[in-house]
């Protein structure tokens, strides 16, 4: 659990960065660094459904944010500071790697049946009456967790959209006299 902590540690850290740091380019960054580490601690709590629904919401939402942010802020460009920034770029990458390492290298081998909610799962399929297996444990028995990832990738794209419209925008009268 060692990797857990160290994953929640660099999570404050990030979060502390967002709300500290003073462009909101380098914000965005620090804030989508809180949300992969969600997704590697999801890893490491042995929930991989969750950490790829965290991965995809996480990597559209940095997408956007920082494509609405980078036109207003260019700390690259403007203040010079081109050796801190890719010094805190190459060691996030590092310290990325490194903590992905070490709960990637935590999960079972392929194949090997580790857990027994697997063995509920199989057992208490011919119960269901479904002849599919995969179909059986989606509807009848995380269905409560499907309508969540459902509801969240609902609310990205909501979140997306409301980024991304283009505020004022209106078609114009073509028959308008000039």
């Amino acid at each position: 659990m060692i990797e857990l902590h160290l994953i929640l540690f660099f999570m404050i850290a990030a979060a502390i960065i967002a709300v500290e740091v003073k462009d909101l380019v380098s914000s965005v960054v620090a804030v989508g660094a809180v949300g992969i580490g969600l997704c590697m601690a999801f890893l490491v709590l042995k929930a991989p459904d969750l950490a790829i629904m965290q991965l995809v919401v996480e990597i559209l939402s940095l997408i956007i944010l920082i494509r609405a942010t980078i036109r207003r802020d260019l700390p690259f460009s403007i203040s010079g500071r081109w050796v801190f920034n890719t010094l805190a770029t190459v060691s996030f990458i590092v310290v990325f790697l490194t903590l992905a390492y070490f709960a990637l290298r935590s999960l079972p081998a392929f194949g090997n049946a580790a857990m027994k909610v697997s063995r509920f799962y199989i057992e208490d399929i011919m119960k269901t009456g479904s002849e599919n297996v995969v179909s059986a444990i989606i509807v009848n028995f995380r269905a409560y967790d499907t309508l969540g990832e459902i509801a969240i990738l609902f609310t990205a794209i909501v979140g997306v959209l409301a980024i991304a419209r283009r505020v004022g925008y209106t078609k114009e009268k073509i028959d308008e006299p000039n």
